[in-house]
């Protein structure tokens, strides 16, 4: 009768564990970052009329895992001005439109204010 007792405590911690945790990731999504935070709020570009950004590349990042990792960097193009970046976590790289001539050099550097490795700038228009 003990013994059951006892099992049954430690599963009912178990399952209050669990439940903890999955409420935790729905609220604040499963990061890799080892944050527990709120994910940080999306920077919003304000010109959205792709005609005004004639330059345009494809930076390829490495160390990316989760959608965190993945508003980070775009967070990171996207407060610069003139900047307008999209991130594709599966293919692990940035598209990045500028109203400016890019400087691959600057994309590199943005990338790794942010805490990331570039593995290529391409595709630099």
């Amino acid at each position: 009768m003990q013994s059951t007792i006892i099992i049954s405590a430690i599963l009912l911690l178990i399952i209050f564990f669990a439940i903890r945790s999955a409420v935790n990731r729905a609220r604040h999504g499963s990061a890799c970052c080892g944050t527990r935070d709120a994910p940080e709020k999306k920077v919003k570009v304000n010109d959205k009329n792709k005609a005004n950004y004639p330059f345009s590349c494809t930076v390829y990042i490495d160390g990316m895992h989760c959608s965190n990792c993945s508003r980070h960097v775009e967070n990171a193009f996207n407060s610069q001005e003139g900047l307008w970046a999209k991130v594709n976590l599966e293919k692990k790289c940035a598209f990045v439109l500028s109203k400016k001539a890019i400087d691959s050099e600057n994309m590199k550097e943005i990338v790794r204010n942010a805490g990331y490795t570039v593995d290529d700038v391409k595709d630099i228009v």
